[in-house]
């Protein structure tokens, strides 16, 4: 029995949902997404809310049923609310600034580094170090982030680097110098 594909998703004032096909339409204020239905699961519409059931027992249809609720859950959240990463950048002489349509860093590389900002995505730079990504679709939101992060990760030993807001970066300790006494 699947607890999250059990659960029924309240809708917020100003969203729908609609059927078409194997999918689900999803519109609010921030605007529009599709939302997949797997095979064997269909969508109930209910008074403010819609719940997911699914044709049999199956295995695979039990675990498509948790994802298609789940899904469509962000869905609706992302066209109410919207999502957001929030990233942090440490290190001398790193830094951040948009121009136009284009993220570009400075991460300690002999050249900067150009980040085309695609469409449906929001990024804002403040104070050259914090770095926020916004869109209405919770997987691109936490890609684009990603690929952000991945210019520079967190170094192991400073904690220089690109790092999410809420991450914590452990530092390992570097390597004890010889004693002057001692050689």
């Amino acid at each position: 029995m699947s607890r999250i594909g059990l659960m029924p998703i309240t809708l917020p004032d100003g969203v729908s949902v609609q059927q078409k096909g194997d999918a689900l339409k999803i519109s609010g204020p921030k605007g529009e997404l599709d939302s997949p239905v797997p095979p064997g699961i269909t969508m109930i519409e209910e008074d403010r809310g819609v719940r997911f059931e699914r044709a049999n027992n199956d295995k695979q249809t039990r675990a498509y049923h948790g994802l298609a609720r789940a899904l469509a859950a962000n869905a609706v959240q992302g066209v109410h609310e919207g999502f957001h990463r929030d990233l942090l950048i440490e290190g001398i002489g790193y830094r951040a600034k948009m121009e136009g349509k284009s993220l570009v860093l400075q991460l300690g590389f002999s050249h900067p580094v150009n980040f085309p900002v695609p469409d449906g995505i929001e990024i804002n730079v403040e104070d050259r170090t914090k770095i926020f990504v916004k869109g209405i679709d919770k997987q691109q939101v936490g890609e684009i982030a990603a690929q952000i992060r991945r210019f520079r990760p967190p170094d192991a030993y400073k904690g220089k680097g690109i790092r999410y807001a809420d991450e914590i970066v452990r530092k390992k300790v570097g390597k004890a110098g010889v004693s002057a006494l001692g050689a």
